[in-house]
């Protein structure tokens, strides 16, 4: 899905869930005479952006396909896996565990075929009354705790947050309507590294052909121009340019029409470009502090300073396309093909924990020492989320949701719930 960080730690340490891992190519000079280098000029001025709006309501995609439900991908290591014992995951007898039950049930959907996760998918599915001491009792009967441990011994890592934006738009340009949200384009070429170096696994080279030759892909600076390259690929049209900005972060969101109708809409590809924060950029310029590099940070120096904006947001060169998704979905698809819950799903590297497993996580709230702690399922992956002991959690939608998103930078430990008949301690 991926995600969308407004957030500091989105903002200072790039995109979790939602940025793709991609090798960018090296930056040629563009011929004079190529028309994206003149329009590039061209820019809207930004005396005409419209009034910030922040979102009222109550809302990584993975560089490549995510493994198919219940397989091991390319270059996983589940060794890093620890037995653990029940007693050991804090909080979990006063956890509302029927909270997580409809996300559980969505990870057995995807997983019910897997010869491992089968047993407990048929469990769950036949549990009339999923009350809190019924889930426990079946968690305990058909799986195994495991604490997820750093190649060192450590057992702590960072916890980060997403959510999932909702932005006013139309399927039209107007006056008010006037940034547009791009589709693939037609021209983006996306190469497989891995399939020609195995030890490129998981990564991917983007850009365009140039003749017989693949050249870099257009950049943020060459595509939100007045004569985009990319005109005719708009999926909607919104208000607010940094909502827009912040939604590419994140990598799915809602799109409100004036009808009232919601619109989802998930991350469908990127140009290559490297992230670069633009929290990361105003304070090396001296523009903010760190402690003001938050989505409401961000957009307070902008109303202050609408002639710098543009220049601001370019200075990321990355680009997120998007596809629009079905309605009537209970959540933004994550990279497990399934609705993710808000406060009860993460975002995980499934090289080191099993895509689809119900984990357990132990935290606290953002800026506070008051424990967050709860059964959560790991459905989701993103560019940023690197490591064993790493996870991003989800959340929900609206502006509430953005506001504890955007706030969480914290340690915090995770164990990993799985079948007991499935081999862990192995390294493919």
């Amino acid at each position: 899905m991926l995600r969308l960080l407004p957030l500091l730690p989105a903002l200072m340490l790039g995109a979790c869930g939602s940025l793709p891992e991609t090798i960018a190519l090296p930056q040629a000079p563009v011929p004079a005479a190529e028309p994206v280098q003149a329009a590039a000029c061209v820019c809207e001025p930004v005396e005409t952006l419209p009034p910030f709006q922040i979102p009222d309501a109550e809302r990584y995609s993975p560089a490549l396909p995510p493994p198919k439900p219940g397989e091991v991908p390319k270059g996983a290591d589940w060794s890093l896996l620890k037995p653990a014992a029940w007693a050991d995951l804090p909080g979990f007898e006063q956890d509302d565990l029927v909270a997580a039950w409809s996300g559980l049930q969505q990870s057995c959907g995807a997983l019910k075929k897997n010869e491992f996760w089968k047993p407990a998918c048929e469990a769950v599915s036949q549990l009339a009354e999923p009350t809190t001491p019924a889930v426990a009792a079946l968690l305990r009967e058909y799986f195994m705790p495991y604490l997820a441990t750093t190649a060192e011994g450590g057992d702590s890592g960072l916890i980060t947050g997403y959510y999932q934006p909702l932005l006013k738009g139309s399927r039209s340009r107007s006056e008010r309507y006037r940034y547009p949200l791009y589709a693939r384009p037609d021209d983006l070429v996306a190469v497989d590294l891995g399939g020609i170096y195995p030890e490129l696994a998981n990564r991917r080279l983007r850009g365009k052909l140039n003749g017989t030759k693949l050249a870099p892909y257009y950049s943020r600076g060459e595509i939100d121009i007045a004569s985009s390259p990319l005109a005719g690929k708009e999926l909607f049209w919104v208000d607010d340019v940094v909502d827009l900005f912040f939604l590419q972060i994140q990598g799915s969101g809602i799109i409100q029409l004036e009808n009232g109708e919601q619109v989802p809409v998930g991350y469908a590809d990127q140009n290559g470009h490297p992230y670069e924060s633009i929290g990361k950029v105003l304070i090396r310029r001296g523009e903010i502090t760190a402690d003001k590099a938050s989505m409401q940070g961000i957009k307070d120096w902008g109303r202050r300073n609408p002639d710098k904006l543009r220049d601001l947001l370019n200075s990321n060169p990355s680009y997120v396309f998007f596809r629009e998704l079905p309605g009537g979905l209970s959540g933004p698809l994550g990279a497990l093909g399934v609705p993710i819950a808000g406060e009860r799903s993460i975002a995980i590297d499934p090289r080191y924990i099993p895509l689809g497993a119900p984990g357990y996580l132990g935290t606290t709230y953002p800026n506070s020492s008051k424990p967050l702690q709860r059964l959560v399922l790991a459905q989701d992956t993103g560019g940023a989320i690197k490591g064993p002991v790493r996870a991003d959690f989800f959340w929900g939608a609206g502006y509430e949701a953005g506001r504890q998103a955007g706030a969480m930078k914290q340690q915090g430990r995770l164990w990993v719930l799985l079948p007991k008949a499935m081999p862990v301690n192995h390294s493919k």
